[in-house]
C-alpha cells in the first residue's frame, strides 16, 4: 500500500445529532417550529390589543363624559345664583329676554350631555311683566293661578322657596327643538312688583 493509499479516510455518515440532522423524521426542524409557536403567540397578542384596547378606551371616556358633566352641573349648584345679569348671548341662546327695568337679577347656567339649562330670577313691574312674558312669545293670561313649573330637582339646585303663603302663577312656554321651553313661575304677592323664577332648558 502506497503513501497515498494510507492518507484516505472513508467519509462516515452524518450521526443523529448534527446540526444538519432533520431533527424530528418530519422534516421540520424543532427550532423553526418553536419559532413558528413564538410567531402566532406574538400575533395573537397585537390582535387582541389592537381590539382591545380601542374597546376599553371607548367604555372608559363615555364614563368620563357622563361624570365630567354631572361635575360640572354639581360645581354650578355649589357656587349658587350670581348676582348678575346673564350676558346678551345668553340671554339669545335660552330666549329670555329680561325687561331692562329688571333689579335683583341673578341667573347661572348649567351644561351637561344631556341638556343646558339657564336659571334666573328678577324682580320688575306689572308692565315690565308684560313685556318679558310677550318677548318669550306667552302672555300674562297663560299664567295660572296657584301653579308652581319649576321642577324639583331645578328647587334643590337653585334652592329658591315655592312654599304656601305666596300668591304663585306659573306657565311653560314649550318651543321646538332645538329651542329652549322656558318654565316659568311669577311671585304675584304684590302685583306691582311681581318676581319671576324661569328655568330656559336647551336639549339637543
Amino acid at each position: 500500500m502506497t503513501a497515498a493509499e494510507q492518507n484516505i479516510v472513508p467519509r462516515q455518515p452524518p450521526s443523529s445529532g448534527s446540526a444538519g440532522s432533520p431533527g424530528d423524521g418530519d422534516g421540520t426542524p424543532p427550532q423553526d417550529r418553536r419559532r413558528t409557536i413564538r410567531r402566532r403567540l406574538i400575533t395573537l397578542t397585537i390582535i387582541v390589543l389592537l381590539i382591545g384596547i380601542p374597546a376599553g378606551y371607548l367604555v372608559i371616556s363615555a364614563g368620563q363624559s357622563r361624570r365630567s358633566g354631572k361635575d360640572k352641573e354639581a360645581e354650578a349648584s355649589a357656587q349658587g345664583l350670581r348676582e348678575d345679569w346673564p350676558s346678551g348671548m345668553q340671554r339669545r341662546i335660552f330666549e329670555l329676554p329680561i325687561p331692562g327695568n329688571a333689579i335683583g337679577v341673578q341667573y347661572y347656567e348649567t351644561n351637561n350631555w344631556k341638556a343646558s339649562r339657564m336659571y334666573v330670577k328678577f324682580r320688575t313691574t306689572s308692565a315690565g311683566l308684560d313685556r318679558f312674558l310677550s318677548g318669550v312669545g306667552t302672555g300674562r293670561a297663560a299664567l295660572e293661578t296657584g301653579k308652581v313649573t319649576i321642577a324639583e330637582r331645578d328647587v334643590k339646585i337653585t334652592g329658591w322657596y315655592f312654599g304656601p303663603g305666596v300668591d304663585w302663577a306659573g306657565t311653560v312656554h314649550k318651543n321646538k327643538k332645538p329651542r329652549p321651553t322656558q318654565s316659568i313661575t311669577v311671585n304675584m304677592t304684590d302685583p306691582a312688583a311681581p318676581v319671576v323664577y324661569v328655568v330656559s332648558a336647551a336639549t339637543p
